[in-house]
């Protein structure tokens, strides 16, 4: 949906997986590796804690985006190959069942905008091996995603500072 949420209820699902010790990798699309997210030193440093002190599970954190599509800084991005270089990245270690929990965060709007095939997705989802779960987050998730999902949730805004003009501040939006 277009509310506000969506990628901060997929990284409470990690949190309760990494507590769990399952494996959690997170693939951020279209987010800018130059964004420091408060989430990603989280669970950077939830992963540390579970390679010193055999804490939780093992987090694997990659971040393959430019930027959001619709700022001029990231124009000349080829968007769709970073997305595709992504997507096969979260196909192998799904095919090698690397984590137990796997976050796709804003992977439906690069299913929405056709830089991946919802079918060849489907595909990899239902050939899996092993037991893995997979989070999608993002806006416009093709039917078929959802129809196939397990859970489907929808966030939608009542109202957000943004609706007044504020900007997002850091520890709440990132």
């Amino acid at each position: 949906g277009d509310g506000k949420g969506k990628s901060t209820a997929a990284f409470g699902m990690a949190l309760r997986a990494w507590a769990r010790g399952w494996s959690v990798g997170v693939y951020q699309f279209v987010k800018s590796p130059a964004w420091r997210t408060g989430e990603r030193e989280a669970f950077a440093a939830l992963d540390e804690l579970h390679r010193t002190a055999g804490r939780g599970g093992p987090v694997a954190w990659h971040v393959l985006g430019a930027g959001r599509t619709a700022l001029r800084a990231t124009r000349d991005v080829d968007q769709a190959a970073l997305a595709r270089a992504g997507w096969d990245a979260v196909r192998a270690d799904l095919a090698a069942a690397t984590h137990r929990l796997l976050v796709l965060d804003e992977f439906a709007h690069v299913l929405a905008h056709g830089w991946v095939d919802p079918a060849e997705v489907l595909d990899a989802l239902a050939g899996r091996p092993g037991e893995q779960h997979v989070v999608i987050t993002g806006r416009r998730c093709p039917p078929s995603i959802l129809d196939a999902a397990d859970l489907v949730t929808d966030m939608t805004k009542l109202k957000h500072p943004f609706d007044a003009g504020a900007r997002g501040l850091a520890g709440l939006e990132w």
